[in-house]
């Protein structure tokens, strides 16, 4: 029975730093040489995580946006989508219109081309801060009407604000059964954040994709915050860093070293066993 190992990356596999560790990257390339089954699940862009992970070997497809985008890595192809219909892309930006909230909205004007819309002129702190970590990337699109802002497809809104501010739209859009709204404070700084994604967008659906994908028999996670406990849910075992959530902590099969101290994949070159 194959088993498959998923990892959430900020806060649990990657280092304050941002990135993977040398020591990390060479164990666990050295354990998918020997054929474990690795992928991870994040809120991130496929980009963003490439970045992140620099030289590590993924070969297997991976979660993005928090399940939202099923990827192949290797090759690039999208496996699989979330998309909001046209309504309720709609009512998600009414709500963060009417706290003055601008959010960056993730989709697509073509399946294939992958873009990242916000309106010029609206741009807060945190969204400056964001736009200049991610310059360069080709994804970013400025545009100057709400039309323009949710033309095409869309799997994904982020909102960078005020903790106070995110509040008032959170408290509405957490109810909403058609949504998955996550409010956290970023792991890096002090900004705070807000993910809204349709409902079938989650780490959890997204980890039971790869594993029926991939023919396992099983799943072992690696989290360390609300946006992992889904995907708990769904996993026969599952861990949480040291520097993890107590709530999650409680939620898990064991707890393991902390991120900064390649908890990860200490475990798995102590743990893993060839199948």
């Amino acid at each position: 029975m194959k088993t498959l190992y998923v990892t959430d990356l900020d806060g649990t596999l990657l280092t304050s730093r941002e990135c993977v560790s040398d020591y990390s990257r060479e164990k666990l390339n050295g354990l998918t040489d020997r054929g474990m089954i690795l992928s991870f699940a994040t809120a991130r862009s496929a980009l963003s995580a490439r970045l992140a992970l620099g030289g590590l070997n993924i070969r297997t497809p991976v979660v993005l946006y928090n399940g939202g985008l099923i990827y192949n890595y290797e090759t690039g192809e999208t496996l699989r989508s979330v998309l909001f219909s046209d309504e309720e892309k709609r009512y998600v930006y009414s709500v963060l219109k009417e706290f003055n909230i601008p959010p960056f909205v993730f989709g697509a004007r073509e399946r294939t081309r992958e873009r990242i819309a916000y309106m010029v002129g609206r741009e807060n702190y945190g969204i400056e801060r964001y736009l200049y970590r991610r310059r360069g990337d080709v994804r970013l699109d400025p545009v100057h009407t709400e039309e323009e802002l949710l033309e095409g497809y869309i799997f994904y809104f982020k909102c960078i604000c005020p903790r106070e501010q995110l509040e008032k739209a959170w408290d509405i859009l957490k109810y909403d059964e058609r949504f998955i709204c996550i409010f956290h404070q970023e792991v890096y700084q002090n900004d705070f954040w807000m993910e809204v994604s349709p409902r079938e967008a989650t780490k959890a659906n997204g980890v039971k994709f790869l594993r029926d994908y991939l023919g396992c028999g099983r799943a072992v996670c690696f989290g360390d915050t609300s946006n992992d406990s889904d995907m708990f849910d769904v996993c026969e075992e599952k861990y949480a860093v040291m520097n993890a959530d107590s709530w999650l902590k409680e939620k898990a099969t064991g707890v393991i070293g902390y991120c900064e101290e390649d908890g990860v994949a200490k475990w798995l070159e102590e743990n893993y066993r060839e199948e």
